[in-house]
């Protein structure tokens, strides 16, 4: 198989004074790519070194401690193989374990390690959590900008009036032991909310493909840049914005290497309708899909 190419994702910082010069380099990006780095996003690295602390200590604890905390109402424990996100690969299930926490509000659903195990845990989750939804709103502004609407588009319509929004924490292993068969850390798929924010230790493994209905598919690495996120656009913001942003395949492969990653899905409201945009749709270009509950479509 031939060595994947570098790809080559825009820079897009979040404290730029020029947000309308922001809003085209976003733009751009979401029609070419999908993908983009996001600096100066507000999240300390002293928070974000602490998130990753706090991971490596749970999923370093036995098997048997983690499943008491197996995902329910998909908040919890998700062991490895417990997943395959394409349903057309044939491999047993995707080389990770996870940690899912859903929005705050909705803090009875969460699932929690006991505070004997790990004090740190929930305050730690809890803190990045919020900072991460604050980068992903002023994000979501200048996307709304970069859609020809007003900044507050996505907040007049309710999406991010109480967002379904859910952090996973993610350990890929580095031993795979012997298998006959391709395995991955995350098989191929797309994101199906609006944005998610990514940020791994740095390990790689990331690769995305920008057509995703190619065959052959050509894969690229996604470089890790020190204190940038790496945003992709999910299918809820393909299908607003009439298939224009497109919501990039993407999957990990193993190197090897142990990893830890925390992706974070800003999701609208569950009952925020999800229709075309009207700057993103004419007589020539005509709506591509009907309009629904974000709820519904989730289902």
């Amino acid at each position: 198989m031939a060595e994947a190419e570098a790809a080559k994702l825009p820079i897009i910082d979040l404290c730029s004074s020029d947000s309308i010069s922001t809003a085209n380099s976003i733009r751009q990006a979401c029609v070419d790519y999908g993908f983009f780095y996001l600096v100066n996003h507000g999240v300390e690295e002293e928070l974000l070194a602490r998130v990753f602390e706090e991971s490596r200590k749970f999923f370093s604890l036995p098997l048997a401690a983690k499943m008491n905390l197996l995902r329910k109402e998909n908040r919890g424990y998700a062991p490895f193989y417990a997943e395959n996100l394409d349903p057309s690969s044939r491999s047993k299930g995707d080389s990770k374990e996870s940690f899912h926490i859903g929005p705050l509000e909705k803090s009875c659903l969460n699932q929690w390690p006991s505070q004997e195990l790990l004090p740190s845990w929930r305050p730690t989750m809890e803190s990045y959590y919020c900072k991460v939804l604050s980068a992903g709103k002023r994000l979501i502004s200048l996307i709304a900008l970069a859609l020809n609407l007003d900044k507050d588009y996505f907040e007049k319509i309710g999406a991010l009036d109480k967002p379904e929004s859910f952090l996973r924490v993610l350990h890929y292993p580095g031993e795979l032991g012997n298998s006959e068969e391709e395995i991955f850390g995350a098989s191929a798929h797309s994101d199906y909310g609006m944005i998610t924010l990514l940020v791994t230790d740095g390990v790689p493994g990331l690769q995305v493909c920008r057509e995703k209905f190619n065959e052959p598919r050509t894969w690229e690495n996604v470089i890790h840049r020190n204190g940038a996120f790496i945003v992709n656009i999910g299918d809820m913001m393909e299908r607003w914005t009439n298939c224009l942003f497109r919501s990039t395949l993407h999957r990990v492969m193993p190197t090897g290497q142990e990893r830890y990653s925390l992706a974070f899905f800003l999701e609208p409201n569950v009952e925020c309708i999800v229709q075309c945009l009207e700057s993103c749709c004419s007589e020539s270009s005509p709506p591509r899909m009907h309009c629904a509950m974000f709820g519904e479509l989730l289902q």
